[in-house]
């Protein structure tokens, strides 16, 4: 049996940017709980949550842990996350296994790129969303002005529910038990007070005419308006701390395990179900199983590890349980608790709860684990992922190792939903795709380190297109003799453009049986290599009518290959003379940077041949600008964006359409065209 029920349950996610302290700010937690020893350290290695060998050498977060403590009778589960913006493919899917995210911020840095975007997405899923405002003790600091700056950005919602103490070396709390004479460094406990208690009561009728008749509400009275504002997105508390003194530590355990909602008073999640129509899910125990998968580890000693939250049911060590769709069940076996490195192994576990089980390789990101029911079970709604933009060609450094390269992509993508490959048929080539440069670098780090497995990497080639722009006509006649049965094929055709998108069109007009109907594939299969192979700058053409209208054959000499190369070269004469153009991908793109970053931003896709569409303003002095530009032209645009705004600007973009490329490209890609010699 679990010691904790659903509602003593507080899931939290500690997201926010790169450096703030998120994970010396759980060692810090765990601690003061009791649930470590001593606090552990990033920079010596000793953290919980650090313990991958790559998060060590780096002193960084680089994937999701989990880690737990108790307090005050509530068992709070933590979710620690990467914060530089290459990982938030990695952060993100955190928020799908918790009710509450608490945003650290770097109180020397202040709002920066992954606080926004943990911020926004926190709110979209409805979850209830908690500031906490770290390294408090660093010098120089104006923490007054930096609570101005997110209530200017975030709302005036955000409200502190403690203030730091002249020196810094505590904080004050204005909430449970608020002092009116105790001294704080800027505003004052009483009106800190008033100022969240006003706040809170405007989402309970009867609880403000309580507060205006008699001017004060217990924090006992107020705490289920407190949840119904942190619910309604109304209230954002404010914690101060530092993690590394402790300071503001313990006020903070107390709102996380009295004040955030347990799973079963927080906004429920989005469920759908196979029809797509909107499903409740209630956490309830009794009920039939629903979990859902948002991180998976795959060790080479341990195997696959996955790690899921708990909606309905409960899960034990001998449920049979469906992954997704499957109709064969696994059984659970072994349930584990996870704290950090560690597995602990548990009876069961009851909604809201976050476990893991081990050696299930169907299991993947994303999945859903539920009881018998096949594949009605209801499926939560997916988080958002950030578009994997950044690539490379990879290709195995020692010969032989092709197939261990092509095994163990497959498990780096499936420990990280952001990190694509991609087997090219268009450029030949096997092409990882990840959020930036570091996010790639990471990546082929671990495939070094852990799998041994080195590569090649180069830029992946863009994937040009060629077409043609007029009609014309071409002829050739296959012709070898070899002392014993030769070969003979003469082929006629006819190639038109046709519209961009509408693909290859292949005509038979043959009549009289020039060309045998058993050879007209064969014509067919040459001018298909020649699509793949391309015409003048060895790229896929694309947008072409073919039509053979005549040739001739030989009774002895004629046969499919003869009239393969006859179809082959027939369809590069038709090309060569019916201006044939090469064609580029361009992309939609938006651009999201900082107001002041505007102009440098739009003059430099002018500057690589893009044009902008329209701007808008977005809040906390940000712009959206919006345009189209070259694939080629954007190759390194993430690292530029980043160079131009300090790392505050994002982008996505799509697919559009293909333009034809200036004439001197053209000229450059036919030159370096080396294509194989043909067949005579």
């Amino acid at each position: 049996m679990p010691n904790h029920a659903t509602r003593e349950i507080r899931n939290v996610a500690v997201v926010g940017h790169g450096g703030s302290g998120k994970t010396t700010l759980v060692e810090s937690l765990l601690a003061a709980a009791g649930a470590v020893a001593a606090a552990g350290s990033v920079e010596k290695g000793t953290a919980t949550c650090d313990y991958e060998p790559e998060e060590r050498a780096h002193q960084q977060s680089l994937w999701n842990a989990v880690a737990s403590l108790a307090h005050d009778s509530a068992h709070v589960s933590f979710v620690d996350t990467p914060g530089y913006p290459d990982f938030l493919g990695r952060a993100l899917p955190a928020l799908a296994a918790v009710e509450t995210a608490a945003v650290v911020v770097d109180a020397r840095s202040g709002i920066q790129t992954t606080t926004r975007r943990m911020m926004e997405a926190a709110a979209s899923r409805g979850l209830a969303r908690l500031v906490v405002v770290n390294k408090i003790d660093a010098p120089d600091l104006d923490l007054a002005a930096l609570l101005g700056d997110l209530q200017e950005v975030f709302g005036p919602e955000c409200l502190p529910l403690g203030l730091p103490a002249p020196g810094r070396e505590e904080v004050v709390d204005c909430f449970f038990d608020p002092d009116p004479s105790a001294a704080t460094e800027f505003s004052s406990v009483e009106e800190a007070q008033s100022r969240v208690v006003d706040q809170a009561v405007e989402m309970d009728e009867a609880l403000m005419e309580t507060y205006l008749d008699q001017g004060e509400v217990s924090a006992d009275e107020l705490r289920g308006a407190f949840r119904t504002a942190l619910r309604a997105g109304h209230l954002v508390p404010v914690c101060f701390v530092s993690a590394a003194s402790g300071a503001g530590v313990g006020l903070l355990l107390d709102v996380l395990a009295r004040l955030m909602p347990s799973p079963a008073d927080a906004n429920p999640p989005a469920f759908s179900g196979p029809d797509g129509a909107a499903v409740e899910v209630e956490p309830d125990p009794e009920a039939g199983v629903l979990a859902q998968v948002f991180r998976v580890t795959i060790d080479p000693f341990v195997g696959r590890l996955s790690a899921f939250r708990i909606h309905a049911g409960t899960v034990t060590r001998d449920s049979q349980l469906h992954v997704d769709d499957g109709r064969k069940p696994f059984k659970v076996g072994h349930l584990f608790r996870l704290q950090g490195k560690e597995h602990v192994e548990i009876d069961e576990g009851v909604p809201g709860d976050i476990c893991a089980v081990a050696k299930v390789d169907e299991i993947g990101y994303g999945a859903v684990l539920h009881g018998p029911g096949g594949g009605g079970a209801p499926r939560p709604e997916p988080v958002p992922l950030p578009e994997a933009m950044y690539g490379l060609a990879v290709q195995a450094r020692t010969r032989g190792d092709e197939q261990k390269l092509s095994d163990t992509l497959s498990k780096l993508a499936a420990e990280d939903p952001s990190f694509e490959v991609e087997h090219s048929t268009a450029t030949r080539e096997t092409v990882i795709r990840g959020l930036g440069e570091l996010h790639l670098r990471m990546m082929l780090e671990r495939m070094k380190e852990r799998y041994h497995v080195e590569v090649e990497t180069r830029p992946p080639r863009i994937p040009y297109r060629e077409t043609i722009t007029a009609p014309a006509e071409g002829h050739h006649r296959h012709k070898k003799q070899t002392g014993g049965a030769g070969q003979f094929g003469e082929v006629f055709l006819r190639v038109e453009p046709k519209g961009r998108g509408e693909g290859f069109e292949f005509v038979d007009n043959v009549v009289g049986g020039v060309i045998p109907s058993q050879f007209v594939p064969a014509v067919e299969k040459g001018i298909r290599q020649v699509l793949e192979s391309g015409a003048i700058a060895g790229y896929r053409i694309d947008d072409v009518k073919v039509t053979v209208y005549d040739g001739k054959h030989h009774p002895v000499d004629s046969k499919e290959i003869a009239f393969v190369m006859a179809g082959k070269k027939a369809f590069l004469d038709a090309v060569g003379k019916a201006r044939p153009i090469v064609l580029e991908p361009v992309v939609d793109l938006e651009v999201t940077v900082p107001q002041s970053n505007m102009g440098d931003i739009a003059g430099d896709l002018s500057g690589k041949r893009g044009r902008v569409g329209g701007t808008e303003s977005l809040a906390g002095g940000y712009v959206a600008i919006t345009g189209q530009a070259p694939l080629s032209e954007l190759t390194r645009y993430q690292t530029e964006l980043r160079s131009v705004t300090g790392g505050a600007g994002s982008f996505t973009m799509g697919f559009s359409h293909y333009d034809p490329v200036p004439r001197p490209i053209q000229d450059k890609l036919a030159a370096e065209f080396r294509p194989a010699a043909d067949e005579d």
